[in-house]
């Protein structure tokens, strides 16, 4: 017996209810649109691009989108969560989080609704742009940008720029491309290498080709500013070569501390990228960027500060590069260990950084040490009265003084002023065998420094149970090495009581290893009027009007020469000059001299309080 049309009604609006109020609990698989949507969105984030585009009503048209999506965002994952679905008869929409996993582990979430449609197969999702993403039109793809950040300058301590973010050449060999050419690798690789030899490119040919057929992968040469890229460019257009610009820290004046801020480069260049931004962009088939969906903005990284001042760093600069010879000068400031200036010329650069890296006898410099060991013993103060004459025999080893001359007996001031080498010999040979390593270690010499950015050695001063060498070193000419920076420490600690950490990059913390002993401040209250009197009446006196300077003059022995040394403080500047091979300490100082009378008026004159 057939149902009434009544009872049939009734039972139809039952059903439509029921299914309102809940889709998951109603009809076959076929059937129910919540399934269908999420066959779709798992074979969508399956990467199956036919398998989601056989779920639709327009399968070609769909396909395409989602390939498109996929290569767009440059996806690594795809999670998802669908929600509520609303049925309107034979149509239905599905809530569907997205939750895009994008390069640099990046995260982009959104929800669109996926449309789903009953036909008479059953239901199927209804094709639309906007099931991938509400905003997306027809035609239209999405699109992920990666957004670069600024790179931070590198300014000086005066607050003007050394080193902005510029670009460069690279050159590197593409072993594939050659081969793609029907040009054999090693024949390419040898006439690029003709081209670059003016640079010197260091690489052995044989292992690059072997290197870059193996890897597959474009093998980096050389790095050429745009200058020297640009006079070699038509020798370069060889298969297999390929000229890159790629982002590199520059010299804002090429002639500032070029051979310190190639260093500094290499060390910071990573620390200046920043955070790199992304967003979304909805794009036009034409290319053109139709809506931003979402973005992220760059961070970039704060400026890297020096330490180095740029009226310091000139000055020393002009000064050694009037010296003729390899010529180096270091200047810390005492109140804060900061590193203000580290010169040296083109005839210095072809050994690398002397400044901070080279290691020489020190010469009578190192009587800055000898004294204060002599004091804090109590062996002799700058009254004290203490023999001077041409030659001494210590041991097996007879120490004579420059021209063997003689003051006979004088006040160690006096010594210390004419740099009596007998007289320091003598007082080496009174102290204990560690007396001097203590106290240069005292003084900043033979710690270890680790300072960010900057590579150094501060030098050596040796224990010595024999009594000649003890003397030898008493005077500078025995085992002891410094380099500029480690004696430039010496008159800093002088000057400030106790060493200062050096410091090169602001906010950048020094850490300090090895005997970093400490020693009462009052002995260097007697030893600078010794280094004052060295001024005004001793063996520096070039530099005497230019300020209260106090200082020391060295000229350290060695098979075929000397070094010219002189290291010394001003107020708030202590440094160090070498002259490499310079001869009489004389020549220092005139360096020194002009380095003074370069620096703006009364510049450091007086220490910081």
């Amino acid at each position: 017996m057939r149902p009434s049309k009544a009872v049939a009604r009734t039972v139809a609006i039952t059903v439509a209810a029921v299914v309102g109020m809940s889709l998951s609990a109603c009809g076959s698989a076929e059937d129910n649109p919540r399934r269908v949507v999420d066959r779709f969105m798992h074979a969508l984030a399956a990467r199956d691009v036919k398998g989601a585009a056989a779920q639709t009503g327009s399968p070609d048209v769909a396909s395409t989108a989602i390939a498109e999506m996929w290569a767009g965002l440059d996806a690594e994952k795809l999670d998802y969560s669908t929600g509520k679905v609303r049925l309107s008869v034979d149509n239905a929409l599905a809530d569907v989080t997205y939750t895009w996993h994008l390069p640099g582990k990046r995260e982009w979430r959104y929800t669109a609704q996926v449309a789903a449609s009953r036909g008479d197969s059953g239901w199927s999702v209804r094709w639309m742009p906007t099931n991938l993403h509400p905003e997306l039109g027809a035609d239209q793809r999405l699109k992920f940008r990666t957004l670069e950040a600024p790179r931070a300058e590198v300014n000086e301590s005066d607050g003007s720029r050394v080193m902005v973010n510029g670009t460069v050449v690279g050159i590197s060999f593409d072993a594939k491309a050659a081969l793609r050419a029907g040009v054999e690798p090693l024949d390419s690789l040898t006439g690029a290498l003709e081209a670059l030899a003016r640079f010197n490119p260091k690489v052995n040919v044989q292992s690059v080709v072997e290197t870059a057929t193996a890897t597959g992968k474009p093998y980096s040469l050389i790095r050429l500013s745009h200058s020297d890229f640009d006079q070699i460019r038509d020798r370069l257009a060889i298969p297999g070569i390929v000229a890159t610009d790629q982002a590199e820290l520059l010299p804002v004046e090429p002639g500032f501390a070029p051979a310190l801020l190639a260093q500094v480069r290499r060390v910071v260049e990573g620390q200046t990228a920043g955070t790199p931004g992304w967003r979304v962009d909805v794009v036009n088939p034409n290319g053109v960027t139709a809506g931003i969906l979402d973005d992220h903005a760059p961070k970039p990284s704060p400026a890297v500060t020096l330490t180095l001042s740029r009226a310091v760093q000139a000055a020393a600069q002009r000064a050694v590069n009037g010296a003729g010879r390899k010529a180096a000068m270091v200047v810390i400031q005492p109140s804060t260990g900061n590193i203000l200036a580290i010169a040296q010329n083109k005839a210095a650069d072809v050994d690398g950084l002397i400044a901070t890296n080279g290691l020489y006898p020190p010469g009578s410099t190192f009587k800055m040490v000898t004294a204060s060991a002599a004091v804090r013993a109590n062996l002799a103060h700058p009254s004290s009265i203490v023999p001077c004459p041409g030659e001494i025999q210590i041991g097996s080893r007879l120490i004579p003084n420059y021209d063997k001359f003689s003051l006979g007996s004088v006040p160690l001031l006096g010594a210390f002023a004419q740099s009596c080498n007998t007289t320091f010999a003598h007082l080496a040979s009174q102290m204990g065998p560690s007396d001097l390593a203590y106290q240069a270690a005292a003084m900043g010499l033979g710690g270890v420094y680790d300072i960010p950015g900057l590579a150094n050695v501060s030098g050596s001063v040796p224990i010595a149970p024999d009594i000649v060498a003890r003397s030898e070193d008493g005077f500078g000419q025995g085992k002891v090495l410094v380099s500029p920076f480690g004696l430039a420490m010496v008159p800093a600690t002088i000057a400030h009581g106790s060493p200062p950490v050096p410091t090169f990059i602001r906010g950048r913390t020094t850490k300090v290893t090895g005997p970093w002993p400490t020693v009462d401040p009052k002995i260097y209250d007697q030893v600078k009027p010794m280094m004052r009197a060295v001024v005004t009446e001793g063996t520096g006196t070039v530099v005497n009007g230019l300020g209260p300077i106090f200082a020391k003059t060295g000229e350290a022995e060695f098979a075929g020469g000397s070094h010219a040394w002189f290291a010394g403080y001003r107020g708030d500047l202590a440094f160090a000059t070498l002259i490499v091979g310079g001869g009489d300490s004389t020549h220092a100082v005139g360096v020194t001299r002009d380095f003074f009378n370069s620096l703006p008026p009364n510049y450091g004159m007086y220490s910081r309080p």
